[in-house]
């Protein structure tokens, strides 16, 4: 079902159980896998112009982080029997989500996996992760990175309880 998966990378924690979820699924569907990872490209102001050095020298130390993230994933994707593809791209002007999704266009994807770190509250997401979830043609699995209250789950409130409902209704199995 799914045999083009797409996985855009950043290094975070999110990305890596983007990553990770994405390996599973791949070898479940022998899919394909593509990992992508966007150098946002700066754009300077004050005079300079787009061909300056100043840009030049900070987008090429960009990509030499960008191709060590895409090496480390690529190297875990290895590791689990699998044979990515990568692609390093630049965006000057837009934003990365429009990577994400004219790479999944070009490339015939049919789906997209992609890690999110909370921001804001459980409900939030990025901008970019949220012009991804509502622009694109194909499923976007969203894998949520660790929340830091979630590091120490013994000491945040409860706030719910599980209800008996067995007992509650006999003759009933509990799920």
């Amino acid at each position: 079902m799914y045999s083009r998966i797409l996985v855009p990378v950043d290094g975070s924690e999110a990305s890596l159980s983007a990553l990770n979820e994405a390996v599973q699924l791949a070898k479940e569907q022998r899919g394909e896998l593509r990992l992508l990872h966007i150098v946002k490209a700066p754009i300077l102001e004050y005079g300079f112009s787009p061909a300056d050095s100043s840009r030049q020298d900070i987008v090429a130390a960009l990509s030499k982080i960008g191709k060590s993230i895409l090496g480390k994933a690529e190297t875990t994707v290895r590791e689990q029997g699998l044979t990515p593809q990568c692609q390093l791209m630049e965006s000057v002007a837009g934003s990365a989500a429009a990577v994400i999704l004219d790479q999944a266009r070009q490339w015939r994807a049919n789906l997209i996996v992609m890690g999110s770190q909370p921001r804001g509250g459980p409900k939030a997401v990025g901008s970019d992760t949220a012009e991804v979830l509502s622009s694109s043609a194909v499923p976007v699995l969203l894998v949520r990175g660790i929340p830091a209250w979630a590091e120490k789950a013994d000491e945040r409130p409860t706030e719910h309880r599980d209800l008996n409902y067995a007992s509650a209704f006999p003759g009933t199995a509990a799920v």
